[in-house]
Protein backbone atom coordinates (compact mmCIF):
# COMPACT_ATOMS: atom_id res chain seq x y z
CA UNK A 1 0.00 0.00 0.00
CA UNK A 2 3.23 2.31 0.13
CA UNK A 3 2.74 2.72 -3.55
CA UNK A 4 -0.56 4.52 -2.97
CA UNK A 5 0.22 7.02 -0.48
CA UNK A 6 3.79 7.96 -2.09
CA UNK A 7 1.63 8.78 -5.47
CA UNK A 8 -1.11 10.43 -3.88
CA UNK A 9 1.56 12.50 -2.11
CA UNK A 10 2.82 13.02 -5.21
CA UNK A 11 0.01 14.03 -6.96
CA UNK A 12 -0.64 16.66 -4.27
CA UNK A 13 2.62 18.20 -4.29
CA UNK A 14 1.73 19.05 -7.60
CA UNK A 15 -1.89 19.93 -7.00
CA UNK A 16 -2.23 21.83 -3.63
CA UNK A 17 -3.45 24.87 -4.66
CA UNK A 18 -7.01 25.88 -3.15
CA UNK A 19 -9.21 28.76 -5.03
CA UNK A 20 -11.65 30.51 -2.88
CA UNK A 21 -14.88 31.20 -4.36
CA UNK A 22 -17.21 34.48 -2.86
CA UNK A 23 -20.31 32.20 -2.07
CA UNK A 24 -22.51 33.91 0.38
CA UNK A 25 -22.96 36.79 2.58
CA UNK A 26 -22.44 34.60 5.81
CA UNK A 27 -20.95 31.54 6.90
CA UNK A 28 -21.13 28.27 4.66
CA UNK A 29 -22.76 25.20 6.35
CA UNK A 30 -22.63 22.81 3.75
CA UNK A 31 -21.15 21.88 0.39
CA UNK A 32 -22.25 18.84 -1.79
CA UNK A 33 -21.63 17.29 -5.29
CA UNK A 34 -24.06 16.46 -7.59
CA UNK A 35 -23.75 12.84 -8.25
CA UNK A 36 -22.58 13.05 -12.10
CA UNK A 37 -20.23 15.45 -10.47
CA UNK A 38 -20.93 18.48 -12.51
CA UNK A 39 -22.36 20.58 -9.92
CA UNK A 40 -21.51 21.62 -6.32
CA UNK A 41 -24.23 23.28 -3.79
CA UNK A 42 -23.63 25.33 -0.89
CA UNK A 43 -25.90 26.11 2.14
CA UNK A 44 -25.68 29.36 4.54
CA UNK A 45 -26.42 30.80 7.90
CA UNK A 46 -27.68 33.15 5.11
CA UNK A 47 -30.72 31.69 4.68
CA UNK A 48 -30.02 30.83 0.90
CA UNK A 49 -27.96 27.71 -1.34
CA UNK A 50 -25.78 28.53 -3.89
CA UNK A 51 -25.39 26.22 -7.49
CA UNK A 52 -21.94 26.25 -9.14
CA UNK A 53 -20.96 24.57 -12.29
CA UNK A 54 -17.29 22.94 -12.24
CA UNK A 55 -15.68 23.16 -15.44
CA UNK A 56 -12.33 21.36 -15.67
CA UNK A 57 -10.66 23.08 -12.55
CA UNK A 58 -12.79 26.01 -12.03
CA UNK A 59 -16.26 26.80 -10.38
CA UNK A 60 -18.82 29.28 -11.77
CA UNK A 61 -21.83 30.59 -9.52
CA UNK A 62 -25.06 29.96 -11.39
CA UNK A 63 -27.72 30.12 -9.01
CA UNK A 64 -28.83 32.02 -5.52
CA UNK A 65 -31.50 29.71 -4.24
CA UNK A 66 -33.69 32.14 -1.83
CA UNK A 67 -36.58 30.69 -0.63
CA UNK A 68 -35.93 29.76 3.50
CA UNK A 69 -36.60 31.98 6.33
CA UNK A 70 -33.74 30.55 8.71
CA UNK A 71 -30.11 28.93 8.35
CA UNK A 72 -29.35 26.24 5.84
CA UNK A 73 -27.73 23.94 7.87
CA UNK A 74 -27.14 20.90 5.72
CA UNK A 75 -27.84 20.16 2.37
CA UNK A 76 -27.71 16.48 0.16
CA UNK A 77 -28.36 15.74 -3.25
CA UNK A 78 -30.75 13.41 -5.08
CA UNK A 79 -27.99 10.77 -5.56
CA UNK A 80 -30.09 9.01 -9.28
CA UNK A 81 -30.58 12.67 -10.63
CA UNK A 82 -28.11 15.43 -10.64
CA UNK A 83 -30.53 17.95 -11.03
CA UNK A 84 -32.28 18.29 -8.00
CA UNK A 85 -31.32 18.83 -4.58
CA UNK A 86 -32.85 19.15 -1.08
CA UNK A 87 -31.95 21.63 2.20
CA UNK A 88 -33.20 21.64 5.64
CA UNK A 89 -33.39 24.58 7.19
CA UNK A 90 -34.32 26.16 10.87
CA UNK A 91 -37.25 27.41 9.39
CA UNK A 92 -39.13 24.02 10.11
CA UNK A 93 -39.04 23.13 6.77
CA UNK A 94 -36.89 21.36 3.56
CA UNK A 95 -37.15 22.66 0.19
CA UNK A 96 -36.19 20.51 -3.13
CA UNK A 97 -34.39 23.01 -5.33
CA UNK A 98 -33.95 22.17 -9.40
CA UNK A 99 -30.41 22.95 -10.04
CA UNK A 100 -31.16 23.61 -13.47
CA UNK A 101 -33.39 26.79 -12.90
CA UNK A 102 -32.56 27.37 -9.01
CA UNK A 103 -35.91 27.07 -8.59
CA UNK A 104 -37.82 25.23 -5.35
CA UNK A 105 -39.89 23.07 -6.70
CA UNK A 106 -41.25 21.33 -3.47
CA UNK A 107 -41.70 22.74 0.17
CA UNK A 108 -42.02 20.31 3.27
CA UNK A 109 -42.84 21.36 6.43
CA UNK A 110 -41.58 19.60 9.25
CA UNK A 111 -42.04 19.87 12.60
CA UNK A 112 -39.41 21.54 13.99
CA UNK A 113 -36.13 23.11 13.32
CA UNK A 114 -34.26 20.88 10.92
CA UNK A 115 -30.45 20.41 11.99
CA UNK A 116 -29.35 17.25 9.55
CA UNK A 117 -30.42 15.85 6.18
CA UNK A 118 -29.91 12.93 3.68
CA UNK A 119 -31.30 10.80 0.74
CA UNK A 120 -31.37 7.44 0.50
CA UNK A 121 -29.29 5.92 -2.14
CA UNK A 122 -32.31 4.49 -3.90
CA UNK A 123 -33.26 8.18 -4.22
CA UNK A 124 -36.81 7.62 -2.53
CA UNK A 125 -36.42 9.05 0.75
CA UNK A 126 -34.83 11.87 2.48
CA UNK A 127 -34.47 11.43 6.46
CA UNK A 128 -34.44 14.64 8.11
CA UNK A 129 -33.78 15.58 11.71
CA UNK A 130 -34.55 18.40 14.08
CA UNK A 131 -32.83 20.36 17.19
CA UNK A 132 -35.54 18.00 19.71
CA UNK A 133 -33.89 14.74 18.02
CA UNK A 134 -36.92 13.76 15.72
CA UNK A 135 -36.08 11.84 12.70
CA UNK A 136 -39.06 12.72 9.39
CA UNK A 137 -38.71 10.17 6.81
CA UNK A 138 -40.17 12.34 3.64
CA UNK A 139 -41.54 10.39 0.92
CA UNK A 140 -40.10 12.03 -2.72
CA UNK A 141 -42.63 10.47 -4.69
CA UNK A 142 -44.75 12.89 -3.16
CA UNK A 143 -42.70 14.87 -0.80
CA UNK A 144 -45.07 14.25 2.23
CA UNK A 145 -43.93 12.67 5.40
CA UNK A 146 -44.22 9.25 5.60
CA UNK A 147 -43.24 8.74 9.37
CA UNK A 148 -41.58 10.27 12.35
CA UNK A 149 -38.94 8.45 14.86
CA UNK A 150 -38.95 10.23 17.76
CA UNK A 151 -35.22 9.26 19.66
CA UNK A 152 -34.25 9.84 23.28
CA UNK A 153 -30.17 10.47 23.00
CA UNK A 154 -29.19 13.66 20.61
CA UNK A 155 -28.83 12.64 17.42
CA UNK A 156 -26.16 14.91 15.49
CA UNK A 157 -26.34 13.14 12.14
CA UNK A 158 -28.05 10.70 10.05
CA UNK A 159 -27.15 8.44 7.01
CA UNK A 160 -28.51 5.19 5.76
CA UNK A 161 -25.75 2.51 4.09
CA UNK A 162 -25.30 2.48 0.52
CA UNK A 163 -27.57 -0.67 0.17
CA UNK A 164 -30.16 1.38 1.82
CA UNK A 165 -31.15 -1.38 4.33
CA UNK A 166 -29.72 -0.06 7.44
CA UNK A 167 -29.88 3.65 9.00
CA UNK A 168 -27.55 5.25 11.41
CA UNK A 169 -27.45 7.89 13.33
CA UNK A 170 -24.10 9.06 15.60
CA UNK A 171 -25.43 10.21 19.07
CA UNK A 172 -24.30 12.28 22.17
CA UNK A 173 -23.25 9.55 23.87
CA UNK A 174 -20.58 9.07 21.72
CA UNK A 175 -22.15 5.49 20.11
CA UNK A 176 -23.55 5.22 16.77
CA UNK A 177 -27.27 3.36 16.71
CA UNK A 178 -28.00 1.37 13.85
CA UNK A 179 -31.58 0.36 12.95
CA UNK A 180 -32.96 -1.68 9.96
CA UNK A 181 -35.16 0.05 7.40
CA UNK A 182 -37.54 0.57 6.42
CA UNK A 183 -38.78 -1.05 10.11
CA UNK A 184 -36.19 1.20 11.62
CA UNK A 185 -36.10 -1.80 14.38
CA UNK A 186 -33.10 -1.44 16.61
CA UNK A 187 -30.35 -3.47 15.64
CA UNK A 188 -27.30 -2.42 17.78
CA UNK A 189 -25.05 0.23 18.91
CA UNK A 190 -21.64 0.63 18.78
CA UNK A 191 -19.41 2.44 20.90
CA UNK A 192 -16.33 3.91 19.52
CA UNK A 193 -16.01 7.50 21.13
CA UNK A 194 -15.47 8.64 24.33
CA UNK A 195 -17.62 12.06 23.84
CA UNK A 196 -20.18 13.43 21.66
CA UNK A 197 -20.20 11.57 18.20
CA UNK A 198 -20.74 14.11 15.34
CA UNK A 199 -20.66 12.56 12.24
CA UNK A 200 -20.62 9.96 9.60
CA UNK A 201 -19.90 8.95 5.69
CA UNK A 202 -19.70 5.75 3.56
CA UNK A 203 -17.56 5.07 1.27
CA UNK A 204 -18.62 4.20 -2.26
CA UNK A 205 -17.05 0.58 -2.33
CA UNK A 206 -19.49 -0.50 0.08
CA UNK A 207 -16.76 -1.61 2.81
CA UNK A 208 -16.35 0.75 5.13
CA UNK A 209 -17.59 4.21 7.05
CA UNK A 210 -16.12 6.56 8.81
CA UNK A 211 -16.77 8.42 12.22
CA UNK A 212 -15.90 11.71 13.91
CA UNK A 213 -16.20 12.50 17.45
CA UNK A 214 -15.95 15.67 20.19
CA UNK A 215 -12.74 13.46 21.24
CA UNK A 216 -11.05 14.81 18.30
CA UNK A 217 -11.04 11.23 16.90
CA UNK A 218 -11.94 9.28 13.25
CA UNK A 219 -13.21 5.95 13.43
CA UNK A 220 -12.99 3.78 10.34
CA UNK A 221 -15.51 0.87 10.88
CA UNK A 222 -15.79 -2.47 9.06
CA UNK A 223 -19.32 -2.58 7.53
CA UNK A 224 -19.80 -5.81 7.83
CA UNK A 225 -19.15 -6.52 11.34
CA UNK A 226 -19.34 -3.19 12.42
CA UNK A 227 -16.16 -3.17 14.24
CA UNK A 228 -13.26 -0.23 14.19
CA UNK A 229 -10.31 -1.23 12.45
CA UNK A 230 -8.68 2.13 12.54
CA UNK A 231 -8.21 5.12 14.51
CA UNK A 232 -7.00 8.73 13.09
CA UNK A 233 -6.18 10.84 15.71
CA UNK A 234 -4.35 13.63 13.87
CA UNK A 235 -6.67 16.44 14.91
CA UNK A 236 -6.95 18.17 18.13
CA UNK A 237 -10.19 19.30 17.81
CA UNK A 238 -13.46 17.86 17.46
CA UNK A 239 -13.92 16.17 13.98
CA UNK A 240 -17.10 18.17 12.58
CA UNK A 241 -16.75 16.73 9.00
CA UNK A 242 -15.60 14.05 6.91
CA UNK A 243 -15.28 12.83 3.18
CA UNK A 244 -14.41 9.38 1.11
CA UNK A 245 -12.64 10.43 -2.10
CA UNK A 246 -14.39 8.71 -5.15
CA UNK A 247 -12.54 5.47 -5.06
CA UNK A 248 -12.65 5.08 -1.40
CA UNK A 249 -8.76 5.11 -0.96
CA UNK A 250 -8.52 8.81 1.10
CA UNK A 251 -10.55 9.98 3.79
CA UNK A 252 -10.91 13.99 4.57
CA UNK A 253 -11.41 14.77 8.27
CA UNK A 254 -11.77 18.27 9.35
CA UNK A 255 -12.52 20.41 12.81
CA UNK A 256 -11.12 23.64 14.62
CA UNK A 257 -7.53 22.87 13.50
CA UNK A 258 -6.18 24.97 11.06
CA UNK A 259 -5.89 21.91 8.37
CA UNK A 260 -7.44 19.21 6.37
CA UNK A 261 -6.30 16.00 6.95
CA UNK A 262 -6.52 13.93 4.49
CA UNK A 263 -5.42 9.98 5.10
CA UNK A 264 -4.87 6.37 3.64
CA UNK A 265 -7.83 4.11 4.81
CA UNK A 266 -6.14 1.19 4.03
CA UNK A 267 -2.69 2.31 6.16
CA UNK A 268 -4.19 5.40 8.24
CA UNK A 269 -1.24 7.06 6.88
CA UNK A 270 -1.25 10.95 6.62
CA UNK A 271 -1.18 11.48 2.82
CA UNK A 272 -1.62 15.45 3.06
CA UNK A 273 -2.75 18.64 5.13
CA UNK A 274 -4.82 21.28 3.26
CA UNK A 275 -4.08 24.57 5.53
CA UNK A 276 -6.70 26.36 6.62
CA UNK A 277 -7.04 30.09 8.32
CA UNK A 278 -10.26 28.85 10.64
CA UNK A 279 -12.31 26.31 11.80
CA UNK A 280 -13.92 23.89 8.64
CA UNK A 281 -17.46 23.29 8.69
CA UNK A 282 -17.96 20.86 5.71
CA UNK A 283 -15.67 18.79 3.37
CA UNK A 284 -16.59 17.07 0.05
CA UNK A 285 -14.65 15.39 -2.29
CA UNK A 286 -15.91 15.15 -5.98
CA UNK A 287 -17.13 12.03 -7.33
CA UNK A 288 -14.83 11.52 -9.84
CA UNK A 289 -11.59 13.62 -9.74
CA UNK A 290 -8.98 14.67 -7.11
CA UNK A 291 -11.04 17.68 -5.83
CA UNK A 292 -12.11 18.81 -2.15
CA UNK A 293 -14.47 21.41 -2.11
CA UNK A 294 -14.67 22.88 1.92
CA UNK A 295 -15.45 25.89 3.95
CA UNK A 296 -14.51 27.01 6.73
CA UNK A 297 -15.40 30.00 9.31
CA UNK A 298 -13.38 32.73 7.49
CA UNK A 299 -13.74 36.29 8.15
CA UNK A 300 -12.44 39.55 6.58
CA UNK A 301 -10.55 42.26 8.05
CA UNK A 302 -13.63 43.74 9.75
CA UNK A 303 -14.00 39.73 11.79
CA UNK A 304 -17.27 39.98 9.11
CA UNK A 305 -17.59 36.35 7.53
CA UNK A 306 -16.48 36.18 3.93
CA UNK A 307 -18.99 33.43 3.33
CA UNK A 308 -16.57 31.63 0.56
CA UNK A 309 -16.01 28.36 -0.37
CA UNK A 310 -12.83 26.66 -1.43
CA UNK A 311 -11.87 23.62 -3.68
CA UNK A 312 -8.58 22.35 -3.21
CA UNK A 313 -6.94 20.16 -5.45
CA UNK A 314 -5.86 22.63 -8.33
CA UNK A 315 -2.35 22.37 -10.42
CA UNK A 316 0.14 24.81 -8.51
CA UNK A 317 1.58 26.10 -12.19
CA UNK A 318 -1.33 27.64 -13.41
CA UNK A 319 -1.46 31.72 -12.47
CA UNK A 320 -3.72 32.68 -9.90
CA UNK A 321 -5.64 34.67 -12.25
CA UNK A 322 -6.93 32.08 -14.21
Amino acid sequence: MGGFVEQMQKHFKQNSKSKEYSAHSAKVHSVAWSSDGRKLASGSYDQTASVYVLDRDRLTREFSCKGHSDSVDQLCWNPRCSDTFATASGDKTVRIWDARSGKCTNTVNTKGENINICWSPNGQSIAVGNKEDLVTFIDTKTFKARSHEQFKVEVNEIAWNNTNDLFFLTTGTGSIQIHSYPDMKPLTSIVGHTANCICIKFDQTGKYFATGSADAIVNLWDLKEFVCIRTLSRLDWPVRTLSFSSDGRMLASASEDHFIDVSCVETGEKIHEIPCDAPTFTVAWHPKYKLLAYACDDKDKYNRDTGTLKLFGLPNESSSSS
